[in-house]
């Protein structure tokens, strides 16, 4: 029944098919990954996409949480032994946190609370007195309470009023009031901690700041959140205290009389000591939560884009670390991204070898037959890229400043140790510019996702909740492309479907001792590759040339048989069914469909044979920055530049111009029209035009404006 109710729930939250949503959680139970049930399970989910998918398995696991919290609160009430049958189906039938922690709290156990101490004192019967409200002279009933703990008739009604108070916080609608108030009304405020005004100078902004809770863009909370976090602000979530008690007193006082006057003191109480910290912290949860999803949500669009950036492919490239002092760290890879040579050039100052420089990038281009050169875009990049453009080569080579993020992460960690144990820190970094440039996916998934920099306060958000949701975007991505399973490093591997780090170690310890795959199949031999892994997995590894041709394309090995027949039907081989266009064309798709295999399962299969193992991901393009402009110093008002897209936010879109400073384009500055998401204008590393706004040498902060430029 449960498990029922919880689909039914999930249906109407998402506003999916039942059926969809309880096949969906069939295939997650049975240990499908979410990018295997998207791709070849159409037919039971309804072609549910990636997304809804993943939206039904977080729905699914926070009613199991649920669930799990039912569980603790039953056995808790249960062991007090006040568990009544009416109780308990109040809480098993219930599905909102909040409402099941109202029922909860009465019975929560407690520190020793003041209510607790006027309990001690004998004082709850005339509290019960007082708020039934029949009492016409509480003073006068309060006297016979008085004994050695209660001296006089202040300190019994003061008493009585604690327990009240304690009971008003705990009433379930008082509750609703507060919470409902707090939902229509509550307003965010941020001032200053008296003595922190020079210091956290840079939250300015946020020195006496009013807003509307439910106005706040997530950014500016999140900021305001760290500012309180490092002490410099002080916030707080209120609606206007009198409309709180206004609310209240019309729900609990209910007579004119002066036990009305009692209650009325005590709903007081209890919202300033008790209901309003409680419900504002609630709402500072919930408005973190919300914060802290919006923040992901964009970090994880912006890694979809970087991870999914046009690769130059399998090319020959140089690849240079820039550096004045220490000089330019320079590494040759083959086009499979090993390392076949490394030095350094000293081209800029203090040393200025440039004639001696120019020679050996000139010998090593023509040594190693270099097809590009990948500069990275850190110190000294600029005038790198200046420097090796003033070279004449014996063939056309493609230039490309490429982005360090993570960059230091990589080159310092286990990963890059052990490919390169006898290489310093510099020759690793060198190696992973140019290796970004050939296939920034299978590159920068050995780098921890929340290290690369391209999101808005990582830091600040939830980091189980950040590093889950970055998960499944390199997860989808890997797969979404595809793996070459004879090529791939054991870390990209590990993102595959039905993978994880042991299974994708052994299928790199399989290649070296028995040499590459030549079949799908050879990888049942893997150890520790089951028939569920393998079903999982194997529709999304590649192998080029291998004996099956539908082994480098995207059809699962349990739908070969299917096109073997199709092709059988058309009378020609599988290779001929993929190579001529007018025998698919001929295909009639609903003479194959059967119990299994529906319409939309048979058409990707269509689709994929008109182009196996096509790479998803664009060509890539050279970017050129404009010439003499070096330093924040170069840059003037009113300037019309070309610039690269280097991060994106709710609040806009930073742009790198070439001056070692990203510019800020305002989300209002993005187009002639009103957008309310920066990411329906600009893509991450889109190539754009900027008009420069503003120049704060000072605070190194640069306007831009994409809309004047055009």
């Amino acid at each position: 029944m449960t498990v029922q109710k919880n689909h039914q729930l999930i249906a109407e939250r998402l506003g999916i098919n039942i059926r969809q949503i309880a096949n969906t959680i069939t295939l997650l139970d049975e240990g499908a990954t979410v990018p295997f049930i998207s791709r070849y399970r159409k037919e039971m989910t309804g072609s549910l996409d990636e997304v809804e998918i993943g939206n039904i398995k977080a729905a699914k696991e926070q009613l199991e949480e649920l669930d799990k919290r039912k569980e603790t609160i039953l056995k808790t009430i249960g062991e007090q032994e006040l568990l009544t049958p009416e109780l308990k189906s109040k809480i098993e039938k219930c599905y909102d946190l909040n409402e099941l922690e109202d029922i909860y709290l009465p019975f929560k156990p407690k520190r020793r609370t003041r209510a607790t101490i006027a309990r001690e004192k004998g004082l709850e019967p005339l509290a019960l007195m007082i708020i039934r409200q029949y009492e016409p002279d509480p003073e006068g009933r309060a006297l016979l309470f008085l004994n050695d703990l209660v001296p006089n008739v202040d300190e019994a009604l003061a008493g009585a009023r604690d327990i009240m108070a304690e009971w008003i916080n705990e009433d379930q609608s008082a509750r609703n009031i507060v919470r409902n108030l707090f939902a229509r009304e509550a307003v965010v405020s941020s001032h200053v901690v008296k003595g922190k005004e020079e210091e956290g100078i840079k939250y300015r902004d946020y020195f006496d700041c009013y807003e509307p809770l439910k106005r706040c863009p997530s950014h500016r909370l999140l900021a305001m959140r760290r500012g309180e976090k490092e002490g410099f602000l002080k916030l707080g979530v209120a609606p206007e205290e009198e409309k709180a008690l206004f609310a209240l007193d019309n729900y609990f006082v209910k007579s004119r009389k002066e036990s009305g006057v009692q209650v009325s003191l005590a709903v007081k109480e209890s919202y300033k000591r008790l209901l309003a910290p409680s419900i504002e912290n609630e709402f500072f949860g919930v408005s973190k939560a919300q914060a802290d999803a919006e923040a992901i949500r964009v970090f994880a669009e912006n890694l979809r884009q970087l991870l999914l950036a046009a690769p130059l492919g399998q090319k020959r490239v140089l690849a240079l670390d820039p550096g004045y002092k220490s000089g330019c760290k320079l590494v040759c890879l083959d086009a499979q991204g090993n390392l076949i040579h490394n030095e350094t050039i000293y081209p800029h100052q203090p040393q200025l070898e440039v004639s001696q420089s120019i020679r050996k990038v000139s010998a090593l281009v023509a040594t190693y037959k270099i097809d590009a050169i990948a500069i990275g875009d850190g110190t000294a990049s600029r005038e790198t890229e200046a420097f090796i453009k003033k070279i004449t080569f014996d063939r056309p080579i493609q230039v490309f400043v490429v982005s360090e993020d993570g960059a230091s992460i990589y080159s310092a960690s286990k990963v890059a140790r052990d490919e390169f144990p006898q290489y310093d820190v510099t020759v690793r970094g060198s190696v992973s510019i140019g290796r970004r440039l050939m296939d920034p996916l299978a590159e920068l998934v050995k780098i921890e996702a929340k290290s690369i920099g391209v999101g808005q306060y990582q830091h600040d958000v939830d980091q189980k909740l950040l590093q889950k949701g970055l998960d499944a975007v390199v997860e989808s991505c890997v797969n979404l492309v595809g793996v070459n399973v004879n090529t791939a490093s054991s870390h990209l591997l590990n993102f595959v479907s039905g993978l994880g780090p042991l299974l994708a170690q052994n299928i790199v310890d399989y290649r070296k001792e028995n040499g590459p795959f030549s079949a799908r199949t050879e990888l049942k031999k893997v150890a520790r590759m089951g028939p569920k892994a393998f079903e999982q997995c194997a529709g999304f590894l590649r192998i080029p040339g291998g004996i099956n041709p539908l082994d480098n394309s995207a059809v699962h090995p349990e739908r070969y048989a299917l096109v073997s027949k199709i092709a059988a039907d058309r009378k020609c081989k599988v290779e001929e069914l993929i190579g001529l266009e007018n025998l698919r064309k001929e295909v009639v798709a609903e003479k194959y469909v059967n119990a299994q295999v529906g319409l939309p399962t048979l058409n990707d299969i269509l689709t994929e044979l008109a182009k196996p193992g096509l790479d998803p991901r664009s060509g890539i393009k050279v970017f050129e920055f404009a010439d003499g402009i070096f330093t924040m110093k170069d840059l003037h008002v009113g300037m019309v530049l070309p610039g690269i897209v280097t991060n994106i936010t709710r609040f806009g879109a930073f742009v790198d111009v070439g001056v070692k400073q990203d510019g800020l384009v305002h989300i209002s500055e993005l187009a002639n029209k009103y957008i309310s998401d920066p990411a329906e204008v600009v893509k991450l590393h889109q190539h754009v035009k900027v008009k420069v706004l503003e120049v704060d040498l000072q605070r190194k902060r640069i306007a831009f404006s994409m809309k004047q430029a055009e």
